[in-house]
């Protein structure tokens, strides 16, 4: 037997999810939400299996997860999940100026494919309103089988995506309304309206926070290589801000891309 063959990779990662944030992104911040004329607006987060280690400063919350692993020792504990996200947030925003965004907890501690409702007359658009999850294994495994993701680039150092903020009233509503869509479209397994969703998304981020795609420290076309897909798949858009991994929605294969797995039980 080979050294070391029994090892699972969860005994280097350990057993906490990812988790993937497709459209409405941003709108989980207090910031934009109170600008939002026809609230809740909303996003969706998936809970992802670690079946293999994602990059660093590409938007798929590593450093909210580290912070997890040491707090809870590896694994999501059996408690209420807002109590737990409270929790969370409360350990990883300690002390910031600019902290992040409640998604990144709920990603981690509620498992499938989740709708979260932001308000900012709710607590100050710090956690949302509601979250509605959908755990269908059907459901889920459409969507592994409809998102492609293609790594681009980590953010690099020294870049702030927030310097230009345009926090237009009617481009926020569209962002919030962009996440309602994206999960009606995963309810539905319509991959049409899932890469509508998507496109639409990634327009609002361009209007509302141009440096998302545009930054003095980007090296990469990253608007290009997006249109490029948009062009000819059914959508894309990027994990996060400044690159990260692209997610490309298409019924057959892209090239250079893998699929993830989605959490649908707790661990």
């Amino acid at each position: 037997m080979r050294e070391n063959e029994d090892l699972e990779i969860t005994d280097f990662l350990g057993r906490l999810p990812y988790r993937i944030a497709l459209a409405g992104g941003w709108i989980d911040q207090p910031f934009a939400s109170k600008h939002n004329p026809s609230p809740p607006g909303s996003m969706v987060v998936v809970c992802v299996e670690p079946q293999f280690r994602f990059m660093e400063r590409a938007g798929i919350c590593i450093g909210t997860r580290q912070i997890a692993l040491e707090l809870w020792k590896g694994r999501v504990p059996k408690r209420d999940p807002d109590e737990l996200v409270q929790e969370l947030y409360a350990a990883e925003n300690e002390g910031r100026t600019e902290p992040s965004g409640s998604q990144d907890m709920i990603g981690l501690v509620y498992p499938g494919i989740s709708r979260l409702d932001y308000d900012y007359a709710y607590r100050g658009g710090v956690f949302p309103r509601h979250v509605e999850s959908n755990t269908d294994p059907q459901v889920a495994s459409w969507l592994e089988r409809v998102i492609h993701i293609l790594p681009v680039a980590p953010r690099p150092e020294g870049y702030n995506p927030l310097e230009t903020r345009n926090l237009l009233p009617d481009w926020i509503a569209r962002l919030g309304q962009s996440g309602k869509a994206c999960y009606n479209a995963i309810v539905n397994r319509d991959t049409d309206a899932l890469g509508a969703s998507m496109n639409e998304c990634m327009q609002c981020w361009e209007t509302i926070l141009p440096g998302t795609v545009r930054h003095r420290t980007l090296k990469l076309d990253l608007l290009g290589l997006l249109k490029y897909y948009q062009a000819r798949y059914r959508g894309a858009m990027y994990s996060g801000c400044g690159g990260g991994y692209l997610y490309v929605v298409s019924e057959s294969p892209v090239p250079g891309a893998f699929h993830i797995k989605v959490r649908t039980k707790h661990s």
